[in-house]
């Protein structure tokens, strides 16, 4: 028993395989239990906000949407790209949030994005100012049995295809047979959901496609419109974190086979340029040129803005550049800019003579 830990259960599969339907039907089980829950699900995002939105953690009544937004009511929403591919960005610094909260929860559901890859979010689990508070109760691989059953993995392809073009954030682009593949290697369960849609010889059909992915101790439940007891979802104390390092998949073998997958945590170059004050239009025009000609996935730090009394951080993501003051610099210290860059070959000399256009003497 992981005593005095957090624990999260992880759920995860692809868009329309019925996570969201599931996990409303895990709080509406909670009987007092204080749930705080992390939705990352691109398309559905605002639908699935609504359903799992209802107060899992004491708040008060007077709660805005907009306040429920940033966790107010124990709903966090990750919306800037898929959770596995924005652990440190976007993910950990909820968890830390969550860690800081832990005397008034009980426990953590995480809905992840269907594009998701279990492994690198799991590992975040390791990261020791995480691990010191919470544990991975499971993670729970929920599948559309119909789909599976026709050779279609998910229930609409063209709609995960449209989830992939709308994540500038996604650094890894497997077929949906090894996406779902690697889903199920890191699972604790698999949920077939869909169940009354299948006969019994098409159940088996699913059965035997999954069981050949999985090892035998990996159980297999059908449900139909995600209505499962709590207790077979929750309270399964599998320290998924413990082992997930001896999880192979498919991501893991493109790596070791020389394929390029620019991973944010894992296969990447980092390059910290420093500079004086600048001209802040000219720097972002400067990053936006770089992204377009170089290999950058991540642009993030802060800037001097000349005739500006507070200092601009600067973050972007594919194409996508925001910027905001965030503090007065103190009257001890240096105003300088500096800037991380994080791409794949990345010529550290090149990329700060380009920056320096945006310098102001």
């Amino acid at each position: 028993m992981q005593l005095n830990k957090i624990p999260a259960t992880v759920v995860t599969g692809f868009l329309g395989s019925g996570k969201t339907t599931l996990l409303s039907n895990i709080l509406k089980q909670a009987n007092g239990k204080r749930i705080a829950v992390i939705v990352n699900e691109f398309g559905e995002l605002d639908i699935d906000a609504d359903l799992l939105r209802s107060c899992p953690l004491e708040c008060e009544d007077e709660a805005t949407p907009e306040s429920s937004n940033n966790g107010e009511n124990g709903v966090y929403e990750l919306a800037n790209g898929c959770i596995c591919c924005t652990v440190e960005e976007e993910f950990l610094p909820v968890m830390k949030e969550l860690v800081a909260r832990r005397d008034d929860i009980d426990h953590i559901l995480i809905e992840t994005s269907g594009l998701a890859l279990p492994k690198p979010l799991v590992q975040a689990f390791n990261w020791p100012e995480i691990k010191a508070h919470c544990t991975v109760d499971s993670v729970i691989t929920v599948i559309d049995g119909p789909a599976v059953a026709d050779g279609r993995f998910a229930h609409n392809p063209d709609q995960v295809e449209q989830q992939r073009k709308a994540d500038e954030s996604l650094d890894h682009d497997p077929s949906l047979q090894e996406l779902l593949e690697d889903q199920l290697s890191s699972a604790d369960l698999i949920v077939v959901s869909k169940n009354d849609l299948l006969d019994e010889a098409t159940r088996k059909s699913v059965d035997n496609t999954v069981r050949g992915r999985v090892p035998e101790e990996v159980k297999i439940i059908h449900v139909s419109d995600g209505e499962i007891a709590s207790e077979l979802i929750m309270g399964l104390e599998s320290a998924t974190e413990d082992r997930i390092g001896h999880v192979h998949t498919h991501h893991d073998h493109h790596h070791d086979h020389g394929h390029h997958h620019k991973h944010a945590h894992d296969d990447f170059d980092s390059v910290s340029l420093q500079l004086g004050s600048v001209d802040s239009d000219k720097l972002i025009a400067i990053i936006k040129e770089l992204i377009a000609e170089h290999t950058i996935f991540r642009a993030k730090g802060f800037a001097s803005v000349a005739d500006k009394p507070m200092r601009q951080v600067i973050q972007g993501v594919g194409q996508r550049i925001e910027s905001y003051f965030d503090r007065l610099w103190q009257h001890d210290e240096e105003r300088s800019s500096r800037i991380v860059l994080i791409g794949k070959g990345l010529d550290e000399a090149l990329l700060l003579s380009a920056l320096k256009q945006a310098e102001i003497s």
